[in-house]
């Protein structure tokens, strides 16, 4: 199974590195969308495919990614983000899911560094995440090629895309799995790029 990972990024010179380390060996296209620092340099240097679009969306770009792959015959497509760290392994975990007949994958996310917040924020985000029982992350997140053609792909929004998408797969009648089995570490700051997603949850809770 020929499979990729699309990494959307919105000026992510800092933190962008450390996330394609993780990806170790994989195929990997990072989407510098309306960016004006050095991501797509930085990318480059890190062997990453890139494209680069000025829609300042997070959907727009992970949309474009998956189009590259797509292009290349991927069957498999897996996203993260540019403020993740995904374990050893990861990209393998989906594609041994895939091979069990799901059309995708929805796994967790794990918050490690809570610089920034408050101290009863963590405990409130465990409690918030213990009771989320249908959770979707485009940080960790993977599917099958044919599944995200039937559902429409991801919409051009900034906010959203990712359970928008999970929404349509299950609507067309493709099956999604949710798992704590499949993590990853992402960040917690507070200076987060998509408007009311998983940073802006974060400063919500424990207030």
């Amino acid at each position: 199974m020929i499979a990729g990972v699309v990494v959307p990024a919105h000026n992510e010179q800092e933190l962008l590195p450390a996330c394609l380390a993780t990806l170790g060996g994989a195929v990997v296209v990072v989407v510098a969308d309306a960016c004006t620092d050095r991501t797509a340099e930085v990318a480059r240097r890190h062997g990453a495919t890139v494209l680069e679009i000025s829609a300042r969306s997070v959907g727009a770009a992970r949309a474009a990614g998956v189009r590259e792959l797509l292009r290349r015959g991927a069957s498999w497509v897996a996203t993260t983000d540019a403020d993740t760290l995904v374990p050893p392994g990861w990209l393998d975990s989906h594609l041994r899911y895939a091979a069990r007949g799901w059309d995708a994958v929805a796994g967790t996310v794990t918050v490690t560094d809570w610089k920034g917040h408050p101290p009863r924020r963590p405990a409130a985000y465990t409690h918030h995440y213990a009771n989320d029982r249908s959770p979707v992350h485009g940080a960790n997140l993977g599917f099958t090629a044919r599944a995200y053609v039937a559902a429409g792909g991801f919409p051009s929004v900034s906010t959203g895309e990712d359970r928008a998408l999970v929404t349509a797969m299950e609507r067309t009648g493709h099956r999604v799995l949710r798992t704590p089995r499949v993590s990853v570490i992402t960040s917690a700051r507070t200076h987060y790029r998509a408007p009311y997603g998983f940073g802006h949850l974060l400063t919500t809770l424990g207030n």
